[in-house]
């Protein structure tokens, strides 16, 4: 993972990046090129792969105490990997 937590308005996205420890492991591509991702909680952020690489994550909604997280769980065969997402409310524009 390119970060281990990320904050976001609603509405907005942030692109992710997935790499390997070491970076120059023999089966680095293919474990990056397995990896799927899944949101713990769409209501408040979601995860689609991105072209070009990566995933982009969706802040969708704050909770209506104005705080949402969700966990997005990255996994390639029996490697993980969390980010864990906290969205804020729009700002006004």
């Amino acid at each position: 993972m390119s970060q281990k937590t990320a904050t976001g308005a609603a509405g907005t996205v942030k692109t992710v990046t997935v790499t390997t420890d070491p970076a120059d492991a023999t089966d680095a591509s293919a474990v990056i090129s397995a990896v799927t991702a899944a949101s713990d909680n769409e209501a408040v952020a979601t995860v689609a792969p991105h072209d070009g690489g990566g995933f982009d994550v969706t802040f969708v909604a704050p909770a209506t105490d104005g705080d949402g997280k969700a966990n997005i769980t990255f996994t390639s065969g029996s490697l993980t990997a969390t980010l864990a997402v906290t969205v804020t409310a729009a700002t006004a524009g």
